[in-house]
């Protein structure tokens, strides 16, 4: 990730980040006696987290308030599925070797189960060879300078299999449902114009290799009992980092990189793997239209993926309105300290990758490491102050629960695989929300988030019934009722 870009989201951060509420929508008349709804709180300054509103109403004959969410359970959206991070080798090195087997397993049972308190995620992302939260620069096939392997003889998984693949194999045991998609850094350095993992660009000639290599990577996963749902092609193509992988893939290369090699592979192959665009910021929205727009490459895409750094998430609603038929998936962004205060990050968090990138069609929203240490790594180059959803003590192994933690889990653990976004009343002042309904009991899920100095009250109406709520200042809660 590019520290300009990092910089740049703590110049768009802002107290006034608005606050998250779903709530139901209808036109019938009051009727008393409805749903009671339980609320879960979490507040910036700590003195709730996630924690159960024992005193939350229930819907009835109450008057709706000027601040007012409907809800319409009848008008549904995109199919869900699920929220999470990315399991780095940074993340999966702390929990593998600097935990002990009880800290490891309670923490994971947390984190990706639903019994006993977890927060059920059910999407996270791996990498491809290195990214700069890694211990080494390493790809699966290097070869020395100058060399070359065209059959990939060379290629072996082993640089993961002593962290990664036992961290990611323990969270699918735990949630076998989860989806798992991967994401290279960068190909290996002799397919590239500098012969390097850093920098450079994919050399045209090596583009069946580089297509080969990567269903070679969904293979030997497979093979390990890890399914890859989802690959790009590159994290951040339009981005050359200087210190860690990376690797530059204009709009006209990744289309011919897709249609041409990638896409036919693994339709060859039989192989049920998306391909997913872009996997980059908000401020290029051009960008993933330009390769969509190659009607070879885009018969073989599955969506667009988007990441925080630059530009705005309603970037996300026209590149859907354009191909309504792609999938829109929410894939990196992380916290850090440059922005340490809960009041300013917390509603920031919430309102863009729970709140507005759901809104803007995606369907899943992960942020970027899964855990860092008390010194904001292990990494090699690239962020020097990145922030974990948790924090792991190295020397200890005890867990520190991060404000990211809260902001994902308001949604992560309420909003179950293969629920639907339904209508909700878009933002309302420091007020915003985003709404959903559970496949499984068609229970209603409304996220709201308050950006706001002062505590705020407002009404959901769902039904043709209302309750009034109050959130306090910088605060999120999640309102959960039968439907």
């Amino acid at each position: 990730m590019n520290k300009h870009a990092l910089a740049l989201l703590v110049a768009v951060t802002t107290a006034g980040v608005s606050l998250l509420a779903c709530a139901g929508g209808g036109s019938e008349a009051p009727r008393a006696g409805g749903p009671a709804a339980q609320a879960w709180v979490t507040t910036a300054d700590r003195a709730r987290l996630l924690a159960p509103d024992a005193t939350a109403p229930s819907f009835g004959a109450a008057q709706p308030l000027a601040a007012n969410i409907d809800v319409d359970a009848a008008t549904r959206y995109q199919t869900m599925a699920g929220f999470g991070a990315a399991i780095t080798d940074a993340s999966a090195w702390l929990i593998a070797q600097r935990m002990s087997a009880t800290q490891r397993d309670a923490l994971m049972q947390e984190l990706f189960g639903r019994a006993q308190g977890g927060v059920g995620f059910d999407f996270t992302r791996l990498t491809i060879g290195a990214s700069d939260f890694s211990r080494s620069h390493y790809s699966f096939d290097d070869q020395p300078a100058g060399g070359a392997d065209l059959p990939l003889a060379k290629f072996s998984i082993d640089a993961q299999r002593a962290d990664v693949l036992p961290v990611v194999k323990q969270a699918l045991a735990i949630n076998p449902q989860l989806q798992v998609m991967a994401s290279p850094w960068s190909a290996p350095g002799w397919m590239k114009t500098t012969d390097s993992l850093i920098q450079g660009e994919l050399r045209p000639d090596r583009y069946d290799a580089f297509a080969r290599y990567l269903v070679r990577y969904v293979d030997a996963f497979a093979t390990e009992g890890v399914p890859i749902f989802a690959l790009t092609i590159q994290n951040e193509p339009n981005f050359e980092p200087g210190d860690y992988p990376g690797m530059k893939v204009t709009p006209a290369q990744r289309a011919e990189f897709v249609g041409k090699h990638l896409g036919p592979l693994l339709e060859q192959r039989g192989l049920k793997t998306q391909v997913i665009d872009w996997d980059h910021n908000w401020n290029a929205p051009d960008n993933p239209l330009a390769v969509l727009a190659d009607p070879v490459a885009r018969r073989y895409i599955s969506g667009v993926a988007w990441h925080c750094y630059e530009g705005a998430v309603s970037a996300q609603g026209p590149v859907h309105d354009a191909y309504p038929d792609k999938d829109a998936w929410f894939t990196e962004c992380s916290g850090g300290q440059w922005e340490p205060k809960w009041e300013v990050a917390l509603p920031w968090m919430t309102r863009n990758v729970v709140i507005g990138s759901a809104r803007g069609w995606a369907r899943g929203a992960l942020l970027w490491n899964l855990a860092l240490d008390e010194d904001f790594g292990p990494h090699l180059g690239g962020c020097k102050d990145c922030r974990g959803v948790v924090t792991i003590d190295s020397k200890t192994g005890v867990v520190t629960r991060n404000l990211e933690y809260y902001a994902l889990a308001h949604a992560s653990k309420f909003v179950r695989q293969g629920a639907q976004r339904i209508a909700s009343t878009g933002a309302i002042g420091s007020l915003d929300n985003v709404a959903f309904r559970n496949a499984d009991d068609g229970s209603i899920v409304l996220v709201v988030c308050n950006s706001a100095a002062s505590e705020q009250r407002f009404s959901v109406r769902y039904n043709g019934q209302v309750l009034q709520y109050s959130l306090p200042a910088h605060s999120i809660a999640t309102l959960v009722w039968a439907s």
